[in-house]
């Protein structure tokens, strides 16, 4: 009798701690899945931002192409644009692989892009009969459309990011990220040319 009650003890414990053993794989399965789904939000966030500013680069040559239509317009301007412009372009960040370093460098050659547009848009205000065409005015509005959608996609990346290093660094998550090699993300700050649309208010 004793025999049989000792070997339902061990049935017993081998019971409960199989379900312990269950209960923590559990656990930590669902831990990983919310990091990988948070981890693939902010990706997406960071996607949109690049698609946003794609959109902007896109608009540039034919910005450029109209206001070469006015006489004696500054050419080293229109070269700064350019030039910027296809710095910007050649500078992109792989959303499930971005470092500080690439999203460090990615913002300064945006911003830099925005600070020369900023400026062809400042000059073109000297030339009445260049900001008259419906053209040009089609353009601003695009323009203006696109530095909102831009300002909108980075903070939607920038609170999608906080939200998943939040939960990165809280416990017990912080032990299944740094097991699994989940890191956190770099935001997009506040910083000359990238904090703000330049500004493209042409009335």
């Amino acid at each position: 009798m004793a025999k049989k009650s000792n070997l339902n003890t061990k049935w017993t414990i081998i019971g409960v701690v199989g379900v312990i053993i269950l209960l923590f794989i559990a656990t930590i399965a669902g831990l990983y899945n919310g990091l990988v789904s948070g981890r693939e939000n902010v990706n997406t966030k960071l996607a949109n931002v690049q698609s946003q500013y794609q959109r902007r680069a896109d608009l540039i040559p034919n910005l450029v192409s109209t206001v070469k239509g006015a006489a004696d317009f500054e050419q080293s301007t229109l070269e700064n644009v350019t030039n910027t412009r296809a710095k910007a372009t050649q500078i992109t960040i792989d959303p499930s692989n971005a470092t500080p370093e690439q999203l460090q460098r990615y913002q300064e050659a945006q911003g830099e892009l925005s600070q020369a547009l900023s400026r062809l848009l400042a000059v073109t205000e000297n030339y009445p009969e260049l900001t008259a065409t419906q053209n040009f005015k089609d353009l601003q509005v695009q323009l203006e459309g696109t530095e909102n959608r831009i300002a909108v996609a980075r903070n939607d990346f920038n609170e999608a990011a906080r939200t998943y290093n939040t939960t990165t660094q809280s416990f017990p998550t912080n032990i299944t990220a740094g097991v699994f090699g989940f890191k956190t993300f770099t935001y997009f700050q506040a910083d000359a040319g990238s904090d703000k649309a330049p500004s493209v208010d042409f009335n």
